[in-house]
């Protein structure tokens, strides 16, 4: 039994957070808990005003004290109570209770669900704005195993009252959307900032999981985000799970390789191979804590017109496939990829790029909305502690292999660039592979889509198994063509 509309009208206009909360109260099926901690209970509070909350709400309840907090969900390893590890014990250890105090047989057509938050607001002074983890644990039918969808977000605001009562509209829209958008993810995310303002609030991190979603690929999930604004970096990992990237990167060395990675090539994993040996060998870089990183710019997806979800997912495959973390950043210019990297850490960072990459950082015109232009941005790079790998360019027309040392830019950036470079920031990868040099991503992609032989030599070793087994990329079995 799915959950029924009860006759409800489809609403073409967003339902206001009242209409929202009062639909889930007057669905008789519909019965659960709310555990929130940290930010009031403004969730639940908006199902008390709706009206008719007593046949949903079983329970709620805020356990701030840590100590007690601890003797319901366990102590957690860490320490630490804003964390998904928490937030998942508070969601089972609800339903976990509703199903041992409710009979089943008294209550055939019941839909159990738990919904729980584990929150940090704003600290008093205002230098960290807050955090939080939010998720819903739900039942659509009696005989059907739980779902769950679980979200982070990190908050914009800078009063604690108006962040409280952001969550509690997106307690409201997360609920509302588990039960009346499951069949359609991509709504559901969106309607997440229905009666917000996305200046409110942002989410860097959502997974689906239950039987409901088993066809749902979280990687797509997080390209969502990313599309809609809600964020302007997602990160996922080899087990294709959502990635928290504040988490991942916290406290890291991290050394991050751009490109299309459509498909990879051997130039691409020589770069990374030769651009983390030089990393590594850096004094103040540990290889236990160091995140490598393959990032790719959403206007990269969009280089073609509108992105094309299967040439994403195709991409995220083989890196995934690689044992790659992947991260996908609205951030085009280099300068706002390593300030947002400093977010989370002020160890040493490294970035990995061919010639070509290396001159658009010091091409003017990526810097025109910038007030400060091109000296601001390289300002804050200089701020960081960063190094620039670069691997070289092959010009066929001189056969003259292009490195930092012949590397010609605007005559008006010459003493910048000389600048950069004579202060250690950029380092030539020397020990490159001279008879991989004229290969690139697009031309394979080519001869892929063209059914031409000869492209498996251009990739490294077992990403054309890959490419074959999962037909990634338009290819197709000559076999059966």
């Amino acid at each position: 039994m799915a959950v029924s509309l009860k006759g409800d009208q489809k609403i073409n206009s967003v339902p206001t957070t009242k209409s929202k909360a009062l639909r889930i109260n007057l669905n008789t099926d519909i019965y659960g808990t709310f555990a929130e901690i940290g930010a009031g209970q403004e969730t639940v509070r908006n199902f008390f005003r709706a009206g008719g909350a007593s046949g949903t709400i079983a329970k709620t309840m805020s356990a701030y004290d840590k100590d007690f907090s601890d003797a319901i969900y366990g102590i957690e390893e860490d320490g630490r109570y804003v964390t998904e590890s928490r937030l998942k014990k508070m969601l089972r250890h609800e339903v976990d209770l509703v199903e041992h105090r409710l009979s089943r047989t008294k209550h055939p057509n019941k839909i159990f669900f738990s919904y729980a938050n584990t929150v940090a607001t704003i600290d008093f002074s205002k230098k960290f704005k807050g955090h939080g983890w939010v998720g819903i644990r739900f039942q659509l039918d009696p005989l059907e195993d739980y779902n769950e969808i679980i979200l982070h977000l990190r908050f914009k605001e800078t009063d604690a009252r108006l962040q409280q009562e952001t969550l509690g509209v997106l307690g409201v829209n997360l609920i509302y959307g588990a039960f009346y958008m499951n069949d359609n993810p991509k709504e559901l995310i969106r309607s997440f900032y229905d009666n917000l303002d996305n200046h409110r609030l942002e989410i860097d991190m959502i997974n689906f999981s239950g039987p409901r979603f088993m066809y749902v690929d979280n990687r797509l999930m997080s390209l969502q985000l990313l599309k809609n604004g809600m964020t302007n970096a997602v990160m996922f990992g080899p087990d294709e799970n959502n990635l928290l990237p504040a988490q991942v990167l916290y406290k890291k060395n991290i050394l991050a390789l751009r490109g299309s990675f459509r498909p990879v090539t051997k130039v691409n994993m020589d770069m990374f191979e030769k651009s983390r040996k030089l990393f590594f060998a850096e004094n103040k870089v540990k290889k236990e804590n160091t995140q490598i990183i393959f990032e790719i710019t959403l206007s990269n997806l969009r280089s073609e017109g509108e992105i094309n979800e299967r040439d994403f997912l195709d991409r995220a495959e083989l890196l995934c496939s690689l044992g790659q973390n992947v991260m996908i950043t609205n951030y085009q210019q280099y300068y706002k990829l390593v300030e947002y990297f400093s977010e989370f850490t002020k160890a040493r960072m490294g970035l990995a790029m061919g010639v070509y990459n290396l001159i658009e950082i010091f091409d003017e015109k990526y810097y025109r909305d910038v007030s400060g232009g091109i000296l601001e941005a390289f300002g804050k790079l200089f701020y960081r502690d960063l190094k620039v790998y670069m691997y070289p360019y092959h010009d066929q027309k001189t056969d003259e292999y292009i490195t930092s040392e012949n590397l010609k830019v605007h005559p008006r950036m010459k003493e910048l660039y000389k600048f950069f470079k004579q202060n250690g920031r950029l380092v030539n990868i020397d020990d490159f592979d001279k008879e991989i040099l004229d290969i690139f991503s697009r031309t394979v992609l080519k001869m892929i889509k063209n059914g031409e032989e000869g492209w498996e030599e251009m990739l490294p070793e077992g990403v054309p198994q890959i490419i074959k087994q999962k037909r990634l990329f338009g290819y197709i079995n000559p076999k059966f063509s």
